[in-house]
């Protein structure tokens, strides 16, 4: 299992220093948010924030648990995505779901607010992301984005075919699944052991999404994504973080909405990644 952690803090200017941080201290993946207003909780763009953890940093997997790309252009959605690829050389991931309806990102400003039409722009963008990835000439018409005529986006994303997709895939929700088992990773949500903080059927989840997959005619790696928040010494993470692992999770991504402060946070990266002794 890999290991990420979610950098709530509320200081911009903390970013990169924190995300260096990380790296240093064992942790495989450094992601931030995704939000326009959401109570008064303080927002950045992920994309500014993300690029100036690309500058500190070397080896950590770079992303946003999760963004909502149904409130944006796909076609600008690609550029920035190459862009951060590139700039972080191929580290680059983009997990994915609806959106958060308590940001007033999206039905304060107009944008769509039911499940259905952000489903479909989703698939829609996430067809379109692909499409243009390639490099050569891409077209598209759909529901509610139109391409025509065909244009090229170059250069492309260093990881080939495309950066990996991860989708948020809600149990046992049958359509939410399908979505996520096509692309490259699932960011479960299912009902949690109140115990472990982790998916009660995890190891069906992981079993549904192999026979899904098998069916559909998908071959390569597929990540099973949790998150969730564990204690400080990672002896003690591990031990509750095990049975997941068991079950076919590959990452765990350590996030605490509550307290967001930089000293919280820096605590929390030196402690290290939930790796048993020795790991």
């Amino acid at each position: 299992m890999r290991h990420g952690i979610v950098l709530t803090t509320t200081d911009p200017l903390a970013t990169a220093d924190l995300a260096a941080a990380a790296e240093a201290a064992g942790w495989d993946g450094v992601f931030t948010y995704d939000a326009i207003a959401i109570g008064d909780m303080p927002g950045f763009d992920p994309w500014i924030v993300l690029a100036a953890a690309a500058m500190r940093t070397e080896r950590v997997v770079l992303g946003a648990m999760v963004f909502a790309p149904s409130r944006r252009r796909p076609w600008k959605l690609a550029r920035e995505l190459a862009t951060l690829d590139r700039l972080s050389g191929g580290r680059a991931v983009f997990p994915v779901g609806l959106g958060a309806l308590d940001d007033a990102g999206f039905g304060a400003v107009g944008e769509a607010t039911d499940a259905r039409g952000r489903a479909q722009r989703l698939d829609e963008t996430l067809a379109i992301v692909a499409g243009l990835a390639s490099g050569e000439p891409f077209g598209y018409a759909g529901e509610h984005y139109r391409i025509d005529p065909a244009i090229t986006l170059r250069p492309t994303p260093i990881q080939r075919p495309r950066v990996p997709v991860w989708v948020v895939g809600a149990w046992p929700h049958e359509r939410s699944m399908r979505r996520a088992a096509r692309w490259d990773g699932i960011v479960v949500q299912a009902e949690a052991d109140a115990a472990t903080g982790t998916p009660r059927d995890l190891e069906a989840i992981a079993a549904w999404l192999r026979d899904e997959r098998a069916r559909a005619g998908i071959g390569g790696p597929f990540d099973i994504v949790l998150g969730g928040s564990t204690p400080a010494d990672p002896a003690a993470a591990h031990e509750r973080l095990a049975p997941a692992e068991t079950a076919g999770a590959t990452w765990w991504i350590e996030q605490d909405w509550e307290d967001t402060s930089i000293e919280r946070l820096r605590a929390r990266i030196y402690a290290g990644p939930p790796r048993g002794p020795g790991a």
